[in-house]
């Protein structure tokens, strides 16, 4: 049997996994990866406002990244300067302003290292109660949502001329990555965030026929490379949030080789036929 740190942080890992995986469709999909790494630099500000005004960690994670999006749409709005323009500027700002504020905070004692890159063997039951009662909220709302948002995704005119109201599809969709990267800090850490979103989803791509059947997937993947990487750090004694991502990275090499081209191509002639 697994002591009860490592089951703890299975069932975490896992969590997580499957309700960043929808997320991380939208995110190829809209071509949002820079919004995902501005959304996660952002953790670092409001990791310093928690210590510094002793609120909630979760909650001030998740003001900051929600303050980070509602921002960035009015910026865009303004049209002074392009989207990476804007993007790179937040990201670099909220990390270097989050950075100083808990250099000045010297009555603190803070593991930044836990913080950037996460310690999911250390999380606790009332985190996997956080992990997937968060997730099963977002998981609820992106079905309410992936309507409008993936009609939005195909072609924003049409959707707003069919009455999906784009813009609000984008803004919830926002909200919700804030609320997932708020829920996932403590677990893969803000460096590994955007990873966690991005590869599961890149490699459910060349597999899936429809963006269903892409979000489960993408979901799937991300659920084995928690189980992969937390094995793996248990045996080679390796830093687990980097080993997920590690495992993340495997699985999507391996989606590129040969095979699963020709299984593509078979099965795109078979449905041809």
């Amino acid at each position: 049997m697994f002591d009860d740190f490592f089951s703890r942080a299975l069932i975490a890992g896992i969590g997580l996994a499957l309700t960043t995986g929808p997320l991380g469709c939208f995110v190829i999909w809209r071509r949002m990866a820079y919004f995902g790494d501005t959304m996660a630099h952002s953790a670092l500000l409001g990791v310093a406002l928690s210590l510094l005004f002793q609120v909630n960690l979760t909650v001030s994670v998740f003001l900051v990244a929600a303050l980070v999006s509602v921002l960035l749409l009015l910026l865009q709005r303004r049209q002074a300067l392009s989207a990476d323009a804007l993007l790179g500027i937040l990201s670099h700002a909220t990390l270097a302003i989050g950075l100083v504020m808990v250099a000045f905070m010297t009555w603190v004692r803070i593991d930044l290292v836990a913080f950037l890159f996460g310690d999911i063997l250390a999380v606790t039951r009332a985190d996997i109660a956080i992990v997937w009662g968060g997730g099963a909220f977002v998981l609820a709302a992106m079905a309410w949502l992936w309507r409008p948002l993936l009609a939005s995704t195909v072609n924003a005119e049409l959707a707003e001329a069919e009455g999906l109201n784009p813009e609000r599809a984008r803004l919830i969709f926002m909200l919700l990555m804030a609320l997932v990267i708020a829920i996932a800090m403590k677990i893969v850490g803000i460096m590994l965030i955007t990873s966690l979103l991005i590869i599961p989803a890149a490699a459910a791509r060349r597999f899936s026929a429809t963006p269903e059947r892409m979000a489960i997937l993408a979901s799937l993947i991300g659920a084995v490379a928690v189980v992969g990487g937390l094995f793996g750090s248990l045996h080679y004694d390796t830093p687990s949030g980097p080993s997920i991502v590690v495992a993340a990275l495997i699985l999507f090499v391996a989606s590129l080789l040969p095979y699963g081209r020709k299984h593509r191509d078979r099965a795109g002639a078979t449905s041809q036929g």
